[in-house]
């Protein structure tokens, strides 16, 4: 119905915020990474929140993201038999975008297993389901390919040769490119170094 609403945000919470435009207030749901993203940028009078309606019965609702690659992968969450948008959030707010395609890439039932209302069978078909679709798809290309993949790619390899794993290293990493998107390869290892 919409693809992105452009405006001002008035309202920001952890679970939705209100985004006017044209002297309406638009009410779209959002995920804690979407929350988290929003909640330090600079320019909230002029924010573009991409949208996805579900239209039910009884009800009709928005749900704003931060980018399209959340977005993307939200509908391909919500494909999933036993999935359905409240669902998707969830597992959006627990797991940022590019931890999330790690797990399902990598089959991590485990990993899928710990979001709130994900059982055993449930994070079994998301992976069934989502697996060749996310390991090879261009979301996943756009998640790894940003102004910093080069600092992201250096920084692992430092931090891979002093011994630390691979996972806990990406997952880091990846927390401290989203906290601060322009940011050096040395500040990423200290910061890295910190929590590890």
């Amino acid at each position: 119905m919409f693809e992105y609403i452009r405006g001002e945000i008035t309202q920001l919470t952890p679970t939705y915020l209100v985004i006017e435009t044209g002297g309406i207030g638009y009410y779209l749901q959002i995920s804690l990474n979407t929350y988290s993203v929003l909640q330090n940028i600079e320019n909230s009078k002029n924010a573009k929140i991409f949208t996805h309606s579900v239209i039910k019965e009884d009800s009709h609702l928005l749900f704003g993201f931060h980018e399209e690659t959340e977005r993307k992968l939200f509908r391909q969450l919500i494909t999933v038999s036993g999935i359905g948008a409240n669902t998707g959030r969830m597992m959006l707010s627990s797991m940022n975008p590019e931890e999330l395609i790690t797990a399902i890439a990598q089959g991590d039932v485990a990993t899928l297993k710990s979001i709130k209302g994900i059982g055993l069978k449930t994070s079994q078909r998301i992976i069934i389901e989502l697996k060749d679709k996310i390991g090879s798809s261009s979301a996943q290309q756009e998640l790894f390919t940003s102004s910093n993949n080069t600092n992201r790619d250096e920084a692992l390899s430092a931090l891979i040769m002093l011994g630390f794993q691979k996972k806990a290293v990406e997952n880091v990493v990846s927390k401290e490119i989203q906290k601060k998107n322009e940011i050096s390869v040395e500040e990423l290892i200290k910061n890295a170094l910190k929590q590890l």
